[in-house]
C-alpha cells in the first residue's frame, strides 16, 4: 500500500489510522491487503488520489483462509462474555479514533462530515449491542415426551463469515456483521469496496492491534481486496458457511446463485425503492424535513434513501410546492464543510447513470419540476457533484421501478382511500424501507398491518433512512430477506443445534416405539 499526501487537511487522520506508511498499522499486510496489482482511491470530493492498495491474488487469498480458520479453532473455545471483552476493546478503540476515522469515511466516500462521524457511531453503537449479547446467547429449554429426559437447543458458532460490503457504507456494514459474528464465535474475511479500500485497511487496522495485544490470532478478523473476482473467491469456497453481501440486486442474485449451489447460508442485503406515503392528515413541515433528507442525505446513495414520494391529491400541490422551495435552500459542495448539505456522488460512472434517469423519466412522460444536471466550477472539479433533482411520475415507469442510486426524488399521485397508496408503495420489485406521514392512528395502524407495507422497514412519521442498531435491518422480496444488525440477527451467524439427555437406566424410544432385544 502507498498513500500520497493531500492538503486537504486529513494527513492527521490518515497518520492516526495507520495509513501514513506501509509500515504502520498491522505487519502482516500480505495476509491482509494483499500482493496482487494496485488499486488506486480517489476522492469523490476533489478527485485527488489518497492513496493505492495491493489487491488479493488466489495465493494471498488462500493464505487468508488458512489464518481464518486457524484464528476460529481458537477464538470458538473463549467463553462468550470473554469474546465481549475483546469487542469492547476494539469499541474503546472506535470512540478514541472517531473522529480521524469519520474524517477518512467523509473524503473516500463522498458523505457530509457528520455523516461518517455518524456511521462510526453505528460501529460504536453494534460493539455496544454485541457486548451485552455476550451474554445472551441463549437457547430454550424443552420438555420431553420420554421420562428421565431432558430436551434443549443451544447455538454453536458458524466458523468462518464472509462479509461482502458496498461503498456507501464502507464501515459501518462491515461492523454489523463482524461485531456480532465476533461475539458468536467466528472469525470474518472481510472484502470491503474497492471504492472505498482506505477505510478498511483502517478498520482493519484497528482490529489486528486489538487481537495482537490480547495474543490472540490474526486470522480472527481478516481483509481482502479487489473487484468482485475477490469475492468469487469466498462465494465459492465450502470453508465458508456464510455470505453476508450488501449491495445491488444484480450482485446479489449472483452471490445466492454461487453460495446456494454449495448448500451454504447467505445473508443478502440489496437494493431498495422506498416510498414515503403522504395522506391528507399528515403533517407537512415534518413531511418535508423527512422527504428532503431521505432524498438528498448521502447524495442519494443509502439503500434506504426515499426515492418516491407517493402524496394524496388533497395535499399533492401543497407538498410540491414545499419541496421545491426546500430544494432551492440546499447548499452543494465539499462534505467535509458541515455547512453543507450534499456530497458529491462517488464516481463519474454513478453520475452517468443519475444523468440517465433524468432522460429516461422525461422519455417515459415525466416532468421535470427541479432540474438537475452536473455542477462545474471552482471546489467541483471531480466531476461528481450533482444537482439533486425532483420529477413527476407514474408508478409503472420503467426508470421508476429501478433503484438509481442518485438524488432524484419521483413524486407520485395518488386519489381515494389509503388502500391505493399501499398498493403503490409495494408495486415495486425491491422491498426494504417504508414510511407513511399520517397524525390518523387508523392510517398508520393499517400502514402497518398485514396488510400494509411489504417491507422490512415501516416507519410512521419519519422517513425511510435512519435505522437504530436494536432493530434488525433488512428488507423483503429482491432486497433479499437477510437482517443484519440488532433483535434476533445473531441467530444467523450460528448454528442450532438440539440435545437431548437421558439420566435413567433404561431406554425408551420416541413416540412410543417399542424395541426390544
Amino acid at each position: 500500500m502507498s498513500l500520497i499526501a493531500t492538503d486537504f487537511g486529513i494527513d492527521k487522520s490518515l497518520r492516526a489510522l495507520g495509513l501514513a506508511d506501509v509500515n504502520n498499522g498491522t505487519s502482516t499486510g500480505k495476509h491482509f491487503f494483499g500482493s496482487g496489482e494496485l488499486i488506486a482511491s480517489c476522492s469523490p470530493v476533489d478527485g485527488a488520489l489518497i492513496g493505492k492498495v495491493s489487491t488479493t491474488t488466489r495465493e494471498d487469498y488462500e493464505k487468508v483462509i488458512t489464518a481464518a480458520t486457524e484464528g476460529f479453532a481458537v477464538w470458538r473455545t473463549m467463553p462468550a462474555p470473554q469474546r465481549g471483552e475483546i469487542v469492547r476493546q476494539f469499541n474503546d478503540e472506535l470512540r478514541r479514533l472517531k473522529e480521524p476515522l469519520g474524517k477518512l469515511v467523509s473524503y473516500e466516500m463522498g458523505k457530509s462530515y457528520q455523516e461518517g462521524l455518524g456511521e462510526v457511531q453505528e460501529m460504536i453503537d453494534i460493539c455496544d449491542f454485541a457486548v451485552g449479547l455476550s451474554r445472551q446467547l441463549h437457547g430454550l429449554t424443552m420438555h420431553s415426551e420420554r421420562p428421565g429426559h431432558r430436551m434443549y437447543e443451544q447455538y454453536h458458532p458458524l466458523g468462518v463469515v464472509g462479509i461482502i460490503s458496498a461503498f456507501n457504507f464502507p464501515v459501518a456494514v462491515w461492523s454489523w456483521n463482524t461485531a456480532l459474528a465476533w461475539v458468536c464465535g467466528d472469525a470474518c474475511i472481510w472484502k470491503g469496496s474497492e471504492k472505498t479500500p482506505l477505510t478498511s485497511v483502517a478498520c482493519q487496522n484497528i482490529a489486528a492491534r486489538v487481537f495482537a495485544e490480547n495474543g490472540l490470532p490474526e486470522g480472527i478478523s481478516c481483509l481482502i481486496t479487489g473487484d468482485y473476482t475477490v469475492g468469487e473467491m469466498m462465494t465459492h469456497d465450502d470453508r465458508i458457511p456464510l455470505v453476508s453481501a450488501t449491495g445491488s440486486i444484480r450482485m446479489g442474485k449472483i452471490v445466492a446463485q454461487a453460495v446456494a449451489a454449495r448448500l451454504g447460508k447467505s445473508l443478502l442485503e440489496l437494493g431498495g425503492n422506498n416510498a414515503i406515503i403522504v395522506t391528507p392528515d399528515a403533517d407537512i413541515k415534518n413531511t418535508v424535513i423527512g422527504a428532503v433528507f431521505g432524498a438528498v442525505g448521502t447524495c442519494g446513495q443509502r439503500c434506504t434513501s426515499t426515492r418516491r414520494l407517493i402524496i394524496h391529491d388533497e395535499v399533492y400541490d401543497k407538498v410540491k410546492d414545499a419541496l421545491v422551495a426546500a430544494y432551492k435552500q440546499l447548499r452543494i459542495g465539499n462534505p467535509l464543510d458541515e455547512k453543507n448539505h450534499v456530497g458529491p456522488l462517488i464516481d463519474k460512472d454513478a453520475v452517468a447513470r443519475y444523468l440517465h434517469a433524468l432522460d429516461k423519466v422525461e422519455e417515459e412522460g415525466g416532468k421535470i419540476l427541479v432540474e438537475g444536471g452536473v455542477i462545474s466550477g471552482e471546489g467541483y472539479e471531480s466531476g461528481c457533484y450533482v444537482k439533486p433533482a425532483i420529477a413527476e411520475a407514474e408508478n409503472h415507469y420503467e426508470i421508476v421501478q429501478e433503484e438509481t442510486f442518485a438524488p432524484v426524488l419521483y413524486l407520485l399521485r395518488y386519489s381515494g382511500d389509503l388502500d391505493n397508496a399501499i398498493n403503490l408503495q409495494n408495486g415495486v420489485k425491491q422491498g426494504l424501507s417504508s414510511a407513511i406521514m399520517t397524525n390518523s392512528l387508523r392510517e398508520a395502524e393499517r400502514f402497518l398491518s398485514v396488510a400494509g407495507s411489504d417491507c422490512g422497514i415501516a416507519n410512521v412519521n419519519i422517513g425511510t433512512s435512519g435505522a437504530e442498531i436494536g432493530g434488525a435491518f433488512g428488507g423483503e422480496k429482491e432486497t433479499g430477506g437477510g437482517r443484519e444488525s440488532g433483535s434476533d440477527a445473531w441467530k444467523v451467524y450460528m448454528r442450532r443445534q438440539t440435545n437431548t439427555i437421558n439420566y435413567t437406566t433404561e431406554l425408551p424410544l420416541a413416540q412410543g416405539i417399542k424395541f426390544d432385544l
